[in-house]
């Protein structure tokens, strides 16, 4: 081989050397988009199961605020039939 050559030949080398390292950083960059793409989506769904867990949480006291009003109604109709049997 020719010095000439070689040199081309080095220099076609080095180009895609530089072509590859762009394409990595291009990737790179593509890769930490998507991550924090999924990052954002991630937050977001446990915003949405926090949000989730306080209105189960509400509906499971309204539940047995419910279930206590029920009892003490039942009571009340127990105590009044036996007044009203009693009479």
């Amino acid at each position: 081989m020719t010095f000439k050559t070689t040199l081309k030949m080095s220099a076609a080398a080095a180009s895609l050397a530089i072509l590859a390292g762009c394409a990595s950083t291009g990737a790179l960059e593509e890769v930490r988009m998507t991550a924090e793409s999924a990052q954002a989506d991630a937050a977001e769904s446990r915003s949405m199961a926090s949000q989730a867990l306080n209105t189960a949480n509400q509906a499971q006291r309204d539940a047995q605020s419910a279930l206590q009003m029920s009892e003490e109604n039942r009571e009340e109709m127990e105590r009044m039939f036996e007044r009203s049997m009693q009479k």
